[in-house]
């Protein structure tokens, strides 16, 4: 699979194409505890411009114009990095029978577990941005977002004391960059109704922030700001 960095990306992400240079430069240096796909990184390559389907080649042109271009009948891409092709996990669970399904949600949270225990937080923990090899282990592509556990702040989600803040279409509560909230991730980690129940079973410790505290906490990098256990609700002015 080859990759490209885009020049810009839409909302909500804020990240700049160096942002994500940097990202992969952060997990080429780390320890990637079997859960982060090996990715080489490549420049200068000359590819004939035939062997891309029209639309492609003016995709790639129009969106990473800082690293592709055309000369004469071929299309250089600058820089790109190339890994091995994985099934993602979301379409691997639709496809799946259903032992394999329940096997490959249970080893996504252990997926999550292996990389907090090497003080890895995945950031974007949607299924579509992990993979699922051939031999059924899943692990995590996506390193757009990808930073140190102990660079977060895992915050337990405050309750609202009044109709207006159980109602309101905002947070009603301060939070920083760099807060993170647990307990909001499996309502948009869209995994299939039938399979909840299994992940609950194995991995409803993921979904609390004082699981992620307690792991920041062991880790030899664990910063200031996760250095109390109590959680933090003021009320935005």
């Amino acid at each position: 699979m080859f990759k490209v960095i885009r020049d810009r990306f839409g909302a909500p992400k804020t990240n700049t194409r160096e942002d994500v240079i940097e990202r992969y430069q952060f997990v080429f240096r780390h320890d990637r505890a079997g859960r982060l796909v090996d990715a080489q990184e490549f420049k200068r390559l000359r590819l004939p411009r035939s062997r891309f389907m029209p639309e492609l080649a003016d995709e790639l042109l129009r969106e990473a114009s800082e690293s592709c271009r055309i000369e004469g009948a071929d299309l250089i891409v600058e820089h790109c990095y190339i890994e091995r092709r994985l099934r993602p996990l979301n379409l691997f669970l639709r496809e799946t029978d259903p032992a394999a399904a329940e096997a490959a949600i249970i080893d996504y949270g252990n997926a999550l577990r292996d990389l907090a225990s090497s003080n890895v937080f995945p950031g974007d923990l949607l299924l579509k941005n992990f993979g699922v090899t051939s031999h059924g282990r899943v692990i995590f592509y996506d390193y757009d977002e990808i930073c140190l556990v102990s660079d977060c702040v895992f915050r337990d989600l405050p309750q609202p004391s009044c109709e207006e803040e159980e109602t309101s279409g905002e947070p009603w509560f301060h939070h920083g960059p760099r807060d993170v909230f647990p307990e909001q991730w499996l309502q948009f980690l869209s995994i299939p109704s039938e399979l909840r129940d299994v992940f609950l079973r194995h991995h409803a410790d993921l979904l609390t922030a004082a699981w992620w505290r307690a792991v920041c906490l062991l880790s030899p990098e664990v910063v200031a700001i996760n250095s109390s256990l109590a959680p933090r609700a003021v009320p935005a002015a």
